[in-house]
């Protein structure tokens, strides 16, 4: 089989493709593909329409507008893609926040690319669709990732097997601070595996709205902050901002220091080999007595009251 020439749209995409062993075949990535590091060297074809420095009310404004209006929140560049000359394209259909969305990959693979190019899309919603999509991605580039696939779940099912053993903490997940949000997808699954119970979540669903009386009213033992596109830094402070309200700061998990800052960017909100670090970081916060793989500091923190 010839060595493919892979463009990756979404990060999640691009680490998938870096666990099967084609780091290097990729020619070409989305602008927020930024693991494995190696992968920077390869041409970036996205950019963004929103500016993430602005505060998460701001953010989800803009957001709100642009898809209001029908708007892509990312240009894709068909002229670095046209010179990439792939022959895959891995992109998502999941969430029109993530990255260029599918039919936009699809027209301009039609009318920019010479050659005829493989367009393999993602669209997972629970930890299964993570291991189905690595597979498929695995059959579309001609590489076995069987074994990838046994050794991601083999993790998880050992911290699943002596979290199973432990007394649950009932748990807030935040995805977005302004409006609150709590997360979905396969995040509440991510939390019964670590041995939790997610008081909000939506499993299998997007994300949805939550008000500071349903947070009272579920009263969680454990906030756990994982702003999508946050890095731990800017989550830390986003979670100071929003703990500043008496209202957030007056809840029993506040008052007894169980609030943690995660790196929401780099581990919970991408659907991909990653998520094993993201059940291990849940583990870590939920029972340090029993769990220590050492992404205290640069994983997540503690939320200073």
């Amino acid at each position: 089989m010839t060595t493919p020439r892979i463009a990756s749209l979404v990060p999640s995409a691009t680490e998938i493709v870096a666990a099967l062993g084609c780091a290097e075949s990729i020619v070409a990535r989305s602008h927020e593909c930024d693991w494995p590091p190696e992968v920077a060297q390869a041409p970036a074809c996205t950019r963004a329409r929103i500016d993430a420095s602005k505060p998460s009310g701001a953010i989800h404004e803009e957001v709100g507008k642009l898809l209001a209006a029908a708007l892509s929140l990312y240009d894709l560049d068909t002229e670095v893609l046209r010179a990439a000359r792939p022959s895959h394209i891995v992109t998502q259909d999941q969430c029109d926040v993530c990255a260029v969305g599918l039919p936009e990959v699809q027209a301009a693979a039609a009318e920019f690319l010479e050659a005829p190019v493989q367009i393999v899309s993602l669209a997972p919603v629970r930890l299964g669709d993570v291991w189905d999509d690595i597979a498929r991605v695995g059959a579309a580039l001609g590489v076995d990732a069987a074994p990838v696939r046994e050794a991601l779940q083999a993790r998880v099912a050992a911290i699943a097997e002596r979290a199973r053993t432990l007394p649950p903490k009932r748990v807030l997940t935040v995805e977005w601070s302004d409006p609150p949000m709590t997360a979905g997808n396969w995040v509440p699954e991510l939390v019964a595996l670590a041995g939790g119970i997610d008081t909000l979540g939506a499993d299998g669903s997007h994300s949805p709205r939550i008000t500071i009386d349903a947070v009272a009213a579920a009263d969680p033992d454990a906030i756990v902050l994982m702003p999508c596109g946050y890095d731990l830094p800017r989550t830390a402070d986003d979670g100071r901002a929003l703990f500043a309200d008496p209202a957030w700061s007056g809840l029993r998990a506040a008052r007894a220091g169980e609030v943690y800052a995660t790196d929401g960017n780099a581990f919970f909100n991408r659907p991909g080999p990653r998520l094993v670090e993201s059940l291990e970081i849940l583990a870590e916060i939920l029972h340090p007595a029993h769990f220590a793989f050492g992404h205290e500091g640069t994983g997540w923190v503690r939320l200073d009251a």
